[in-house]
């Protein structure tokens, strides 16, 4: 049997192809123009289940490296902080050494002990600092100042504590310091040491002996600025490769989201042709026929 086809069947199926190539033209301009692989749930479930893990995985890269920059901050001023008061111990047993010449005068032996105290306040200033409102030498205690001014300076720390940083998944690192293991406390804090060698300069008496006892608090800042260069070059590792992935994680995500330019660009093109030959196709096929002439 022979089917007949008619006018209108011709019609009917050149719209439909006409139309389906006007969809496919419509599609291929918008992801050109938005270069989105999905643009609905539907598309691809298994695509968008691995790009939302990816953007949660930037996310928290993200935060890994704001954390890493912050530790950073804390670390290098520490560093700072430590290296002022190396500076400051190292100027006190230079002085002491001046105050052992027993030929010293009374007004000489007075400028040594003032500025020997000038320099006790220094510390105190350096013991004191500050990042973004925290204590360097405190640990996690909220009090105002590490050390409160006195004769000599009271610690306010929180013994024991420390302020940490995560900087990855199950990774954390301490970026204060140990005040209380640094200056001390009470009559054993640097503080006083320093107090107590004014006093015996002022006093006459033999100071030379306490030198031994100042070379000790040098050690321990030392030791202290070491315990640092190994966090920032833990800092700087860590960093490094958390920025890596996060190079790595926003590849996989633009190609789980993201058509190529050049292959979207090269089907729009394709399209565009496919849906101008329709036409001219269409066009033919609906010319009037002989019945439309003698209406």
């Amino acid at each position: 049997m022979i089917n007949r086809i008619t006018n209108l069947t011709l019609t009917t199926s050149a719209q439909r192809g006409l139309q389906e190539h006007q969809a496919r033209l419509a599609e291929a301009r918008d992801k050109a123009t938005s270069l989105a692989k999905i643009s609905r749930p539907s598309d691809d479930p298994a695509a968008i289940a691995s790009a939302m893990q990816t953007r949660g995985l930037q996310t928290a890269a993200a935060q890994y490296g704001r954390n890493i920059d912050d530790a950073g901050a804390w670390v290098a001023l520490g560093d700072s902080a430590l290296e002022q008061a190396t500076n400051t111990l190292n100027k006190v047993r230079d002085l002491a050494f001046q105050a052992g010449n027993g030929s010293l005068n009374p007004a000489a032996r007075e400028a040594l002990a003032a500025e020997i105290e000038s320099l006790n306040v220094e510390l105190l200033r350096v013991a004191n600092s500050q990042y973004a409102g925290r204590n360097l030498f405190a640990g996690n205690s909220d009090a105002g100042a590490a050390y409160s001014p006195g004769n000599p300076p009271v610690y306010n720390g929180t013994a024991g504590s420390s302020v940490e940083r995560r900087i990855g998944a199950g990774s954390t690192i301490r970026v204060d310091l140990d005040g209380a293991g640094i200056f001390g406390q009470g009559a054993t804090s640097t503080f006083a040491l320093l107090g107590n060698i004014a006093t015996a300069i002022r006093a006459g008496s033999e100071v030379t002996s306490q030198v031994a006892a100042v070379d000790s608090k040098i050690s321990t800042t030392v030791a202290a600025r070491a315990e640092l260069g190994t966090r920032q070059a833990r800092l700087e590792l860590v960093g490094q490769a958390n920025t890596e992935l996060e190079g790595r994680l926003e590849t996989q995500r633009t190609g789980l989201e993201q058509e190529d330019l050049g292959a979207m660009i090269l089907n729009l093109k394709v399209q565009e042709n496919n849906y101008q030959a329709a036409l001219a196709a269409t066009a033919r096929v609906l010319q009037p026929s002989l019945m439309d002439f003698l209406r």
